[in-house]
């Protein structure tokens, strides 16, 4: 279970989190808006291609309901994520990757599901699992100073 900490990159437990298992939260020192354009800033810098950013906020504006800012960044490399599918399909489910930003409270947080997780759920090998893990250092880059 990840640890708790309000320093910048700390993993926490959150009880507005809901159970969330297997699930990663980090604080990052910056807003949401900051956070994502990071976190897309990495992940191009990387080789990865960002597949798309969600605006759960600006959707449910659009519908007349209020939301707190929430983003899901979805993101991936063909080149990483095409062997575990061809293993296993069904982790296509949760292929490309995907990071929610959101504000909580006075602070935004940074949470994924744990690459760990993912290779458990899938039944992934050590060299396939290896193919998910660089969503910790990338979110890490998002979140540092």
């Amino acid at each position: 279970m990840p640890s708790q900490g309000s320093e910048p990159g700390a993993s926490l437990d959150h009880p507005s989190a809901g159970r969330g298992e297997g699930v990663v939260s980090k604080l990052s020192p910056r807003s949401v808006p900051e956070t994502v354009a990071r976190l897309m800033a990495a992940a191009e810098t990387r080789g990865m291609k960002v597949f798309a950013v969600i605006d759960h906020r600006a959707e449910a504006e659009s519908v007349g309901l209020e939301l707190r800012d929430t983003r899901v960044v979805i993101f991936g490399s063909p080149r990483a994520g095409t062997p575990v599918m061809a293993a296993a399909p069904l982790a296509a489910l949760d292929l490309p990757l995907r990071v929610l930003v959101w504000e909580d409270g006075d602070r935004t947080t940074v949470s994924y599901t744990a690459p760990g997780h993912l290779a458990a759920r899938y039944g992934l090998g050590d060299s396939l699992a290896a193919r998910l893990a660089g969503i910790d250092a990338l979110t890490d880059a998002a979140v540092g100073a």
